[in-house]
């Protein structure tokens, strides 16, 4: 699939799933552990802008990260690096995607209907 611009809705995610965890200073954090979620801050890209997310443990030390807001071009096999403030708490290797915001965009406006404002658009009759 090759999206039709770079800002396509196809290349944005909000959720994946990583391998097991490396955690750095403990493993895994007591919150993660106690909460079983655990809100951090995660990038893909090493120059990339953290993104607020939340950590969900899965039974076998894999996570699952809902990014506050949609990411970019995201792919499986990149590592995902997880952080509180200014402290790297670990990694773990990107291997499914959620549903891309172009995916879940088409599948609301399947149960919706067009949306007022497409409707607005129309040209009036006349």
């Amino acid at each position: 699939f090759k999206a039709p611009s770079t800002d396509h809705p196809a290349l944005y995610r909000d959720l994946l799933r990583t391998n097991r965890v490396h955690w750095i200073a403990e493993e895994p954090p007591a919150e993660l552990i106690r909460e079983k979620m655990m809100e951090c801050h995660f990038r893909f890209l090493h120059q990339m802008a953290l993104v607020p997310c939340v950590l969900t443990l899965n039974q076998d030390g894999s996570v699952w990260v809902t990014l506050v807001k949609p990411a970019r071009a995201i792919t499986p096999g990149q590592f995902a690096v997880f952080y509180k403030g200014d402290e790297c708490l670990g990694s773990g290797k990107i291997l499914r995607m959620g549903p891309s915001v172009y995916t879940m965009q088409q599948g609301k406006n399947r149960e919706e209907g067009p949306k007022k404002e497409e409707i607005d658009k129309t040209e009036p009759v006349t």
